[in-house]
């Protein structure tokens, strides 16, 4: 059975934080969401009969990949978007966004967790942007592990022949970034396999391309687990 997590589904701002500060266009870019990861995600969880957590607010107001002490979990700045709202915070309003986003979302995950026993692999989707700070990306699927190496090193091992998508191993990002935290916190602790999944989101901005991914996906982490477990995780 597997986990499917997809922390930054939502730009969704609520609304006693007005606009945070912010232009329309910037709510609306990479930096307040990962455009299409939720889609590939439930796409995902329905061909795989898993089980999906995903995050109901932007990651401005919490980035549920992150520790309540890391400077990115409520960030002041975010690419070239200063983030007002998130500059003005008193003490206590961290810890009611703390104790209101993340704490739950990190419930879901380890009810989850714990009313599986069956659970093998844990899986967080996400997106990035095909161009950064001017500098334009060529990977188009990341491969990204944290503490826990074996399930990435397995599928990098049994990359489709025939895949359209150039795939790189902890590419754009990798657990220096802090990308890592949920894999680190839930998966890891627990035994679960995991890995993280990136993606470039040009390739996923209609519900035909989220398909295809997922799809794609699906059948590569299916191919992978069933090696895996012959070969048995230690």
């Amino acid at each position: 059975m597997v986990l499917l997590v997809c922390e930054h589904a939502s730009n969704r701002i609520p609304k006693f934080l007005g606009d945070m500060g912010l232009t329309a266009k910037a709510r609306e870019s990479h930096i307040a969401w990962d455009p299409g990861a939720l889609g590939v995600a439930q796409n995902m969880a329905a061909q795989m009969s898993a089980s999906l957590v995903y995050g109901g607010v932007s990651r401005l107001v919490y980035d549920c990949n992150r520790p309540p002490e890391a400077a990115g979990a409520m960030p002041v700045r975010s690419e070239e978007y200063d983030i007002p709202a998130n500059a003005a915070m008193t003490s206590d309003e961290r810890q009611a966004r703390t104790e209101n986003v993340y704490v739950p979302f990190s419930d879901a995950l380890s009810g989850q967790i714990s009313q599986h026993p069956s659970l093998q692999l844990m899986v967080t989707v996400h997106s990035f942007t095909p161009v950064y700070h001017g500098q334009k990306r060529e990977v188009e699927l990341g491969v990204l592990h944290g503490k826990d190496d074996r399930f990435a090193m397995a599928m990098m091992q049994t990359v489709p022949a025939d895949s359209p998508y150039v795939t790189l191993l902890n590419e754009p990002y990798s657990a220096a970034d802090g990308v890592a935290h949920t894999l680190d916190m839930q998966a890891w602790p627990n035994g679960l396999a995991n890995v993280m999944i990136e993606i470039r989101n040009d390739l996923i901005r209609t519900p035909e391309q989220q398909r295809a991914i997922a799809g794609h996906l699906v059948a590569w982490i299916n191919r992978t687990l069933d090696g895996f477990q012959v070969g048995g995780a230690a």
